[in-house]
């Protein structure tokens, strides 16, 4: 299923996959197909989300945006290839100031590795996008009431992993 896909084996195998496959003559279109589409995922996430900032009228610049979890799966702090930070520099380039939450991922290894400083807790009513980028249990125990203390009076709800009923978020994968 496309999504946001990082991670030390399915992020990265089909490429040494790919790799063997053109040495022996096979090119792989299939693997190499899968592997853009998961690739542009970030892009995807960042411009649908756009998409429905301007449509509630949400001034994009220096909007402020929560994105929830940065590890690259669920209830783990393994944060190798994670896909997240393809959201925050997508975000950034449109000059939107974001935070990543991320209870399970040490905030060390998330600015050393990645350049990224982890907020400790979502600030209340500051948001004027949330985007529910992993499936962590913290989360997945979230209603939309409780996400919505964090945001702003108009606010794009995004739920990439399917926590959340289609009817509750403003878009999904």
């Amino acid at each position: 299923k496309p999504g946001l896909v990082g991670g030390h084996c399915i992020g990265v195998d089909p490429y040494y996959l790919t790799h063997k496959a053109i040495e022996v003559g096979y090119k792989p279109e299939m693997i190499l197909a899968g592997r853009r589409s998961n690739d542009n995922m970030g892009y995807n996430v960042v411009d649908r989300v756009n998409k429905l900032m301007i449509k509630k009228r949400i001034q994009v610049a220096n909007a402020n945006v929560l994105i929830m979890g940065f590890a690259f799966k669920e209830n783990c702090p393994d944060l190798r290839n994670t896909r997240v930070v393809d959201l925050v520099t997508e975000f950034e380039g449109l000059k939107c100031n974001v935070d990543v939450y991320d209870p399970w991922v040490d905030k060390g290894k998330a600015s050393h590795e990645y350049g990224i400083t982890l907020i400790y807790a979502p600030v209340k009513a500051k948001y004027d996008a949330v985007i529910l980028a992993v499936a962590h249990d913290e989360f997945k125990s979230l209603t939309p009431e409780k996400i919505k203390i964090f945001t702003k009076k108009d606010y794009v709800l995004f739920d990439i992993k399917y926590i959340l009923k289609a009817n509750e978020v403003d878009g999904r994968l």
